[in-house]
């Protein structure tokens, strides 16, 4: 009834889906909404595809089977990062199977989630569901989470659990950071470099800036920690710094963009005033303006039960104990709409965002064979 396992991977590889800041590179995620949607509507469900309301060049998905409140959600985003090509072996648009791997973008993060889900559902007798079986599909994971931000109007059922598809090597994972990204922006006055007392230096005002972040990275080591994560601390990442046009003019403006990795329970807003309020003093010594602001809507921290029954059961699969993980995920987005929510899926993140990204072939079976029990547990049990 639908395309073989195979050939959903390659169709969904071979069709761009990029989200990126820069709207030069960002691409509609609508052609692979509408695979999924046409696979899902020969397996039987009820697809609803909704234009974002915030781009309606990008879309949900939400496939719907069998009715009443309770059952189970596999969940995923549709979009990619952008690709250096030049830096791939492989046409990372075209699906490459080879040493055992399938290469190619999205093969890991994480088109490759939704064929091993489509496959898990077309096992299951539609006779044998009691709940409902849900699949879903958002857009602009890899920038906004802007898809994610509006999943409540797609009108899920109160589903009891959803499994997110991101590579986690197999391992669930019941926890991950938030993330914050930032930007200072500081304006100088310029004037002739002979002169320093001819303008404001953006760049010397800069350089206070960044040491007054180093310390506060400092004081967050120092002052958190969660044993849930392989680096248990929150961190602070100086990213990327613009400034300046010609060395023998005074700076008159420069921007820093930095990120940080929250820890569950910590408040992303609190910072930001901290943050703030250290550099006002820099701003009052220096005479430049500075700013500091958030880059966009920050993604929440997550964090659920370890003794829920998703996470027990996919341990128990697995023989993994559940773990934390440093990325950030849609979680918390389904969470808040009261699902146990766990992160779990095939490949590794250490090949996400990389060239030559892949995904094993050993790791596919295993993966379609726990979703097919999930399906059991969650929507074919009264």
């Amino acid at each position: 009834m639908i395309p073989s396992t195979t050939e959903m991977f390659r169709a969904l590889v071979s069709t761009p889906s990029v989200s990126c800041t820069d709207q030069q590179i960002d691409q509609s995620n609508i052609d692979v909404i509408n695979l999924l949607a046409n696979w899902l509507d020969d397996l039987g469900f009820d697809v609803v595809v909704k234009p974002l309301e915030s781009n309606h060049h990008k879309a949900n998905l939400l496939a719907r089977k069998g009715s009443g409140d309770g059952g189970l959600v596999f969940a995923g985003h549709s979009d990619t990062v952008p690709s250096r090509e030049s830096q791939w072996k492989v046409d990372p648009y075209a699906l490459t199977e080879q040493e055992g791997r399938f290469y190619g973008l999205g093969t890991c993060d994480m088109k490759g989630f939704f064929p091993l889900a489509l496959a898990a559902c077309a096992a299951i007798d539609d006779r044998q569901l009691k709940k409902p079986l849900c699949v879903a599909a958002t857009s602009d994971e890899e920038t906004s989470m802007a898809g994610a931000r509006e999943l409540e109007s797609l009108e899920f059922p109160k589903a009891d659990a959803a499994v997110i598809g991101e590579p986690t090597d197999l391992v669930p994972a019941y926890t991950h950071k938030g993330i914050a990204l930032m930007k200072v922006v500081i304006t100088g006055v310029a004037g002739h470099s002979s002169d320093p007392d001819a303008g404001v230096n953006a760049l010397d005002a800069m350089h206070q800036v960044i040491s007054k972040l180093m310390v506060f990275r400092t004081e967050l080591k120092t002052k958190y920690a969660n044993d849930a994560f392989a680096v248990q601390y929150p961190t602070l990442n100086l990213g990327c710094l613009h400034a300046g046009d010609v060395p023998n003019r005074i700076c008159a403006h420069a921007e820093l963009q930095f990120d940080i990795r929250l820890l569950p329970k910590m408040n992303v807003q609190l910072l930001i005033d901290d943050i703030r309020t250290r550099l006002a003093d820099i701003a009052e010594q220096t005479g430049a303006q500075i700013q500091a602001e958030s880059s966009c809507p920050s993604i929440p921290p997550f964090e659920t039960r370890t003794t829920g029954n998703l996470v027990r059961h996919l341990s128990n699969a697995t023989n993994h104990a559940p773990r934390g993980v440093a990325f950030g995920t849609e979680a918390p987005f389904y969470q808040a709409l009261g699902m146990e929510t766990v992160v779990f899926g095939p490949g590794s993140v250490n090949q996400a965002h990389q060239p030559d990204e892949y995904i094993s072939l050993d790791r596919l079976k295993p993966t379609q064979n726990i979703l097919e029990n999930l399906i059991h547990t969650y929507c074919a049990t009264s």
